[in-house]
């Protein structure tokens, strides 16, 4: 594998950390161990920092690629808190407001589910690398501005309630979907059309094209795939 060429790298992200600072530190191991400055680099779909699975990293002329590979279709998995919403729709803030949710049944779910699922118009978070008139809509937020974004056209070609503890009032789906979905925003979405709130509490993306979570090296495996992998 000639990485300086172009290669193709499968990341599982870690939890709690950036796409970038992601691809910052397979660029550092694998820059160190061809023994040049920098190789280039880049990623093919940014994950929010709280959200797991597929990162693809694109090397040398493979960046070229980015473009193609951010327009195939994604999966994801996602666990929803129902009763409640923080302001970036996930738990990187706290609750900001509580809502009912004793009317709320498995059987009002499989009913409310099928509105989202086809072409929709869905608003992306505010907490989010939009941008706005230059600036990334979350360097807005967070210096409290009050900024609306657009909705935008977005696909959901399947949605599927995989399970719902009625205790804990959390339910888990399954997404397949295109390019540009919030699945922060499906989950405020889904909360208001279940007469509730809801915001994630995990969220993994579990394919990006053919390229399925089980494909994907951690940080522990890299180094030694590295050592199998590498030329020159």
């Amino acid at each position: 594998m000639n990485f300086q060429e172009g290669a193709f790298i499968y990341i599982n992200k870690p939890y709690r950390m950036s796409s970038f600072g992601a691809l910052a530190h397979i660029r550092y191991v694998v820059s160190k161990r061809l023994h040049v400055k920098r190789v280039k680099m880049g990623h093919a779909g940014t994950l929010d920092p709280l959200a797991t699975g597929v990162l693809i990293l694109c090397t040398g002329k493979a960046t070229k690629r980015i473009e193609e590979l951010q327009l195939q279709s994604k999966e994801y998995t996602a666990t929803l808190q129902l009763g409640a919403t923080t302001p970036s729709y996930d738990m990187e803030h706290p609750v900001d407001q509580t809502y009912p949710t004793a009317h709320i049944t498995r059987e009002l779910i499989l009913q409310t589910l099928p509105q989202f699922v086809g072409n929709i118009m869905q608003q992306p978070p505010l907490f989010s690398a939009c941008m706005v008139a230059g600036d990334r809509a979350y360097e807005l937020a967070r210096k409290g501005m009050d900024v609306q974004l657009a909705a935008k056209p977005v696909r959901i070609d399947e949605l599927e309630l995989t399970d719902f503890n009625p205790e804990t009032m959390q339910m888990s789906i399954r997404v397949a979907c295109g390019k540009g979905t919030y699945i922060r925003s499906l989950a405020r979405d889904i909360g208001a059309a279940l007469g509730s709130g809801a915001y994630l509490t995990a969220l993994c993306r579990t394919r990006v094209g053919d390229v399925r979570i089980e494909d994907c090296l951690t940080f522990d495996d890299f180094p030694q795939w590295l050592e199998n992998n590498v030329e020159g």
